[in-house]
């Protein structure tokens, strides 16, 4: 109820308060707009525009803030051009008429009005009628002692008298009441989509590019440093192990002749070392692409992920369905270096791992109760992961504050 009743009066300001503030700026642009345009021809009218076009930014970016409140969005402001650096005086005295996004906020200033006027009519209407309908039995008391009064009940025919009259109001007032919160928001949205549209739609789609343009360098940088840590890996895991294989066939090679029997225990070495290489390339086989991932589905990968951690894990997947290969390998991923991480770092005793899906987004909750110290830094850890996730247009945040416990939640969408 509190929720309604702030949405209700947070939507009432926007079309009050609006519907002044657009009319003084009709009363100033379309007449600015008109002048400047028609005596262009003799440079008067350059000046003109361009500061009708600064009056129209200023609007634009009062109603940019009142949309952040009625759409629920964070305010979002479009880039204007600059003018060049060491542009002369006339550059930027025009610069304001070579921006598109000037003259869509002008386009909003002049066109807005009848929007305004609509939504601010409904606004009154529906807080005048049930005010005065549900108070109606107060003051009606003096109103129906009026000689020769006629109210609106005996005009429909539904007969006269104090209490006739009441209930008739009373309940249209109580009917108002309940439409209110549909018809006010309705209306605020009517004028609310209009700003949108002009005042924010190219800024949102200028920020939805850098989006995708930092979601594809975080890609290109996680890839990056997977296959440096895996360079890494391989050349100081198995490979020096397959250098000591080699050395030790070659000695077992040598003693063949003179001495059988050491030969023979060389060999057995050799053929240990051998199977700990196989664990071990596994092992970072897992990381790249694991079979169970991609034949069965994240629920069993990550329950194998769970079985193979030295912290004890309980694990909680609420969904078996199968998702992008992305979207599988990036959850699987973080999982798999979170609790990488937990195991070596958090010094945790139990762990805790729950995979949801809430409408179109996959969610990955990963707690400990271990040290904490976690965070996203650059040059840690996680910050491959929050790479990672950006790549998807995933979202990782981390709450692990000193003394512990850690909460990581990876966010990716999957619809």
């Amino acid at each position: 109820m509190r929720s309604l009743t702030r949405r209700v009066l947070l939507d009432t300001r926007y079309t009050l308060v609006g519907f002044p503030t657009t009319l003084i700026g009709f009363a100033l642009m379309l007449p600015g707009f008109a002048a400047g345009l028609g005596t262009m021809v003799i440079w008067v009218g350059v000046p003109l525009l361009a500061g009708t076009l600064l009056i129209a930014r200023g609007f634009a970016d009062a109603e940019r803030g009142w949309l952040s409140d009625v759409l629920r969005r964070p305010p979002v402001r479009p880039r204007y051009k600059p003018a060049p650096p060491g542009a002369g005086r006339f550059r930027r005295l025009v610069n304001p008429m070579t921006s598109g996004q000037s003259w869509l906020d002008l386009l909003h200033g002049i066109i807005n009005l009848p929007f305004a006027i609509l939504a601010f009519v409904l606004t009154v209407v529906f807080w005048a009628v049930p005010i005065a309908g549900l108070t109606w039995p107060l003051y009606g008391i003096v109103t129906s002692r009026i000689p020769g009064n006629v109210e609106l009940p005996e005009l429909l025919g539904l007969g006269d008298g104090y209490v006739v009259n009441a209930t008739f109001y009373f309940l249209v007032g109580l009917l108002f009441l309940l439409l209110m919160p549909l018809v006010i928001r309705g209306a605020a949205l009517l004028r609310a989509g209009l700003g949108r549209a002009l005042l924010t739609g190219v800024a949102e789609l200028h920020e939805r590019i850098d989006d995708l343009a930092q979601g594809r360098a975080a890609a290109v940088s996680a890839e990056a440093n997977a296959l440096r840590k895996l360079e890494r890996d391989i050349h100081d895991g198995p490979q020096q192990r397959l250098v000591s294989l080699a050395m030790e066939l070659s000695r077992a090679q040598r003693q063949l002749a003179k001495d059988p029997e050491a030969a023979q225990a060389t060999l057995k070495s050799a053929i240990s070392a051998t199977r700990e290489t196989l664990d071990e390339l596994r092992a970072l086989s897992r990381g790249i692409a694991p079979p169970i991932l991609s034949d069965r589905g994240l629920a069993p990968a990550l329950a194998a992920l769970a079985g193979r951690c030295t912290v004890p894990v309980d694990l909680d997947v609420q969904t078996v369905e199968r998702y992008q290969a992305a979207v599988e390998n990036a959850i699987y991923f973080v999982c798999a270096e979170t609790l990488t991480n937990v195991a070596k770092h958090s010094r945790a005793t139990v762990c805790t791992v729950q995979l949801v899906r809430l409408g179109d987004v996959l969610m990955l909750t990963i707690g400990d109760d271990g040290v904490g110290g976690a965070h996203v830094a650059k040059g840690h850890g996680l910050a491959g992961l929050a790479d990672r996730l950006r790549a998807v247009d995933g979202e990782l945040t981390v709450q692990s504050p000193d003394g512990g416990p850690t909460v990581i939640v990876a966010e990716v969408p999957c619809g």
